[in-house]
């Protein structure tokens, strides 16, 4: 169904100074001049093509038909209001559950919540990290949540490290993750040196097990053959089976550890790791924030995708990949 409608600030001007019968106390109400509310006014009887005020020398009364009017405009003025209200309502009660890898919730997503916080203080936000967002698996996982309790109002979003086909799904490539080699710069103090890659051989090397088979990460062997060095055993080292310990292990100086680039440029900045090198692995996975087509509309997806890629875009220059 069409309506024809006058414009909705010229009802509210019409609304409070009926209410007010003063065009001066409608003014400070609606934060506006007075003469913006006298100007709101005339539209409105324009449009309407007939008077709603009396104009006397002191004072101000409504016409037959501006006081027939009033009830009905307040009326809708306050359903338009408990409209939006009810949408926002909607949002805060939903949760916008966002499952992502694990390596990529604790360094690069987690680190930066503050400030999300800080632009969507009511968003109910829910991470859940899940080795199921990483390519390899047939289809969409959907394992972490197979336990929760998702009502209608909730939307799950998710992080993916992959090959960027997902079809049915809206799709937005954050960044790729070449590989690079990290160690802590306490390590570099105690020795021995890092300057060309053959030092390498001196070092402790750190391996992500989880980052073994075909759809994972580079090993240290692909490392050290686009660093030319075919004499060095590349399955030496202590092998962690959670990609977390192995930053951790880099970080407290254990070894040197093949880390992805853009999770670990953070700590970099910080100084509390070093690439002491610059090779790096190319890889062919990449981020993607990765939506159902239904609920990509909805006002909590929207947010936090804005703040997301937002995110994204501002690092770019530092990350260069």
């Amino acid at each position: 169904m069409s309506y024809r409608l006058p414009p909705l600030n010229a009802l509210r001007a019409f609304e409070a100074a009926a209410r007010h019968l003063s065009f001066k106390n409608a003014a400070l109400e609606l934060s506006v001049t007075p003469t913006a509310v006298s100007h709101q006014i005339k539209l409105l009887e324009e449009f309407l093509d007939l008077p709603l005020f009396h104009r006397l020398t002191r004072a101000l009364e409504l016409t037959p038909q501006g006081e027939a009017m009033l009830p009905k405009v307040r009326e809708g003025l306050e359903c338009f209001a408990a409209a939006v209200e009810s949408a926002h309502e909607r949002v805060s009660q939903g949760r916008l559950i966002v499952v992502l890898p694990p390596s990529f919730a604790t360094r690069w997503l987690v680190p930066r919540l503050k400030r999300f916080a800080q632009v969507q203080p009511s968003l109910n936000l829910h991470v859940i990290r899940s080795l199921s967002t990483i390519d390899g698996a047939q289809g969409m996982d959907t394992a972490a949540l197979d336990h929760m309790d998702l009502r209608q109002e909730d939307a799950v979003v998710v992080i993916r490290f992959g090959g960027g086909s997902y079809p049915g799904f809206q799709v937005d490539r954050m960044f790729g993750s070449d590989y690079i080699a990290v160690c802590s710069p306490k390590l570099l103090e105690a020795g021995p040196p890092l300057r060309v890659p053959s030092d390498m051989r001196h070092q402790v090397l750190l391996h992500d097990k989880v980052g073994a088979g075909e759809h994972a990460g580079p090993g240290w062997d692909d490392w050290f053959r686009l660093a030319g060095l075919s004499d060095v055993d590349s399955q030496a080292g202590p092998h962690f089976g959670d990609s977390g310990l192995v930053y951790v292990a880099a970080l407290d100086g254990l070894g040197v550890a093949l880390a992805s680039k853009p999770l670990v440029a953070t700590a970099i900045a910080q100084g509390r790791l070093v690439a002491p090198f610059d090779i790096a692995v190319a890889q062919n996975f990449a981020y993607y924030l990765v939506v159902p087509q239904a609920i990509a509309a909805r006002p909590a997806v929207q947010a936090f995708r804005a703040w997301l890629l937002q995110e994204v875009q501002s690092e770019a220059p530092r990350r260069a990949d």
